[in-house]
């Protein structure tokens, strides 16, 4: 891969080139690192650098500051973990402090980090709220090196005395992106404004906002900006499709997506609502169909369970919010569901980057309404992605019946006021007024003539539209009575 200088920035921008492989062939052993590194590399199963690692890891072994942008699962957390362990020492002086957005990702880090870090008795300390305040005092009481944390318990513990920001000479920001848009921003700058002693700052992001950009210059000195390119490397090489299908039916057919899963299979379905997590997860269960739902109103200890589970295997789908899964870091996800499509584009690229992560391949899957088709074709043409429209698949060998019923969704097909075009055909010839007809109709529904719509005659049919709400009703008075003598057959 060559890496080339791209003009108009204040800083050297420096793009990966496209169509790389997940690995690179720079060994870690071929870096000068410390034994305990490469012990602790060696330990996780890592004998490669990716592209983040290969260009962000030199620079930031000499000391420079350093913006990175990688998708989840680009090894990332290596990119900036191996030179911050490089540059420690056990002395129990705090010396660098990672800030993450939630706490699961910090949960995360912390692990990857004392794996990287082998035998060199680095002490990392994870602070973040939802757990035992004076537990995490303690810890800091007995000495820390490396601080990885979220901005708001960091601030209170440092307002508390238990943190002195004036010592650690590195500063690390990881998913600068989700910090700004959870709001962190004024944090970070509280947090930098007290770290007198920083002569290093890291910064990762999968995208790049503006205002990440205007931020970075102001607290970071000459940095190496090492980009990776968007269209071929932030969207993960995985299979992608969508089905067309109206929300009163999504759960049947995310049951049907479950049902046709592998007992090794580990599975995302992600909502856009807290209520809609929840009602997922209670009729699924109810069904028979075993998920655990996860955001932002369960306790700390709830979600770490959880995600304990999730990883060890014993869970092998969870329904889960964009916020709550940031911190879900596992390699072995083999299938994302958008049960709903999302506002934001770049979620979209965040969630189904959770699957086909270090080489692996892996599916997404989009449930996609009428009210969500425009916005799935605007992300389609923005990262130029491949997704086939294919329909609900077929239960699986040996299952002759759903899990979750299909029901009638005649919304799907409303128009704006709510009326669905029915059409009726016969053998015999069709010579009714549209008087008659509604007449017939709503004489024979027991409703209302408002339920009726507009009658369009054709040359060998009649369509008449009828509220979404009185659908049902209609199909059944046509199929049960004549109208005159005359049989009519219905097709929506």
């Amino acid at each position: 891969m060559i890496l080339r200088k791209v003009a108009a920035a204040r800083w050297p921008i420096y793009r990966l080139g496209g169509g790389e492989e997940m690995f690179t062939n720079q060994r870690f052993d071929n870096w000068e690192l410390k034994q305990s590194t490469l012990s602790g590399l060696e330990s996780l199963g890592w004998e490669k650098a990716t592209p983040v690692q290969r260009d962000t890891i030199p620079t930031a072994l000499v000391g420079n500051d350093v913006i990175g942008q990688a998708r989840t699962g680009s090894g990332k957390t290596g990119a900036f973990g191996i030179p911050i362990i490089e540059a420690c020492q056990p002395t129990g002086t705090l010396q660098a402090l990672i800030l993450a957005p939630t706490r699961e990702l910090a949960n995360q880090v912390s692990v990857e980090m004392n794996s990287i870090q082998g035998d060199s008795g680095l002490k990392v300390v994870t602070v973040y709220g939802g757990t035992d305040l004076e537990k995490q005092a303690r810890q800091l009481n007995d000495g820390v090196d490396i601080i990885v944390g979220t901005p708001g318990r960091v601030m209170d513990m440092t307002k508390r005395g238990y943190i002195n920001l004036s010592s650690p000479t590195i500063f690390c920001l990881d998913e600068a992106d989700r910090m700004l848009d959870m709001g962190f921003f004024p944090d970070i700058n509280w947090v930098i404004e007290r770290m007198t002693s920083r002569s290093q700052t890291l910064l990762f992001s999968a995208t790049f906002p503006q205002e990440i950009l205007d931020a970075a210059y102001e607290f970071m000195d000459e940095p190496e900006f090492v980009l990776t390119n968007t269209e071929e490397l932030d969207v993960p090489p995985i299979q992608m499709y969508s089905i067309s299908i109206g929300r009163a039916n999504k759960l049947w057919a995310l049951s049907r997506l479950l049902t046709n899963t592998n007992e090794d299979d580990q599975i995302i379905v992600f909502c856009n609502t807290k209520r809609m997590v929840d009602l997922s997860v209670q009729r699924l269960s109810k069904a028979g169909i075993q998920v655990n739902g996860l955001h932002g109103d369960l306790s700390q200890n709830q979600r770490e369970r959880i995600l304990a589970s999730f990883k060890s295997g014993d869970i092998k789908t969870i329904i889960a919010t964009d916020v709550a899964a940031r911190g879900i870091d596992v390699d072995g996800i083999t299938l994302v569901v958008n049960y709903d499509v999302p506002d934001d584009m770049d979620s979209f690229i965040h969630r189904i980057g959770r699957t086909g992560r270090i080489g692996r391949e892996g599916q997404a899957w989009s449930l996609v309404s009428r009210n969500d088709s425009g916005q799935l074709s605007r992300i389609i043409a923005t990262y130029g992605l491949d997704i086939a429209s294919v329909a609900v698949p077929d239960l699986p060998d040996g299952i002759d019946k759903d899990s979750i019923a299909y029901k009638d969704d005649y919304m799907e097909s409303a128009d704006v006021f709510g009326f669905v075009p029915i059409k009726l055909t016969s053998n015999d010839d069709m010579e009714f007024s549209s008087r008659v007809i509604a007449n017939w109709l709503t004489e024979k529904m027991g409703c209302d003539e408002l339920a009726i719509g507009e009658i369009q005659f054709d040359q060998d049919s009649v369509t008449v539209n009828v509220h979404s709400s009185k659908v049902s009703l209609a199909l059944k008075a046509i199929e049960k009575y004549d109208l005159n003598g005359t049989k009519l057959s219905s097709q929506i």
